[in-house]
């Protein structure tokens, strides 16, 4: 699957998102990710509640096409710090 692709999903999905997806540190292969998203959405969000939207987002490629995937969730104020 297209980093892109994931990239557009995860938009799709979560509310004024943006996701930068890219093949996590170390890994040789292609379905070893890592994703940072950054959205106003997840303000007041706990952790684990964020990085479940983000597999939600994904759907069926978390066990389809993607095997790994590390996950790193920002609103806009966290990220600019």
């Amino acid at each position: 699957m297209d980093l892109s692709d994931i990239e557009a999903l995860i938009e799709e999905s979560i509310p004024d998102a943006e996701a930068t997806v890219a093949r996590a540190r170390g890994a040789d292969d292609d379905d070893h990710l890592a994703a940072t998203v950054v959205s106003p959405a997840f303000a007041d969000e706990s952790l684990v509640d964020r990085h479940q939207m983000v597999y939600d987002a994904l759907g069926d490629r978390m066990t389809t096409d993607i095997h790994a995937l590390e996950v790193e969730t920002y609103t806009p104020e966290e990220r600019e710090e």
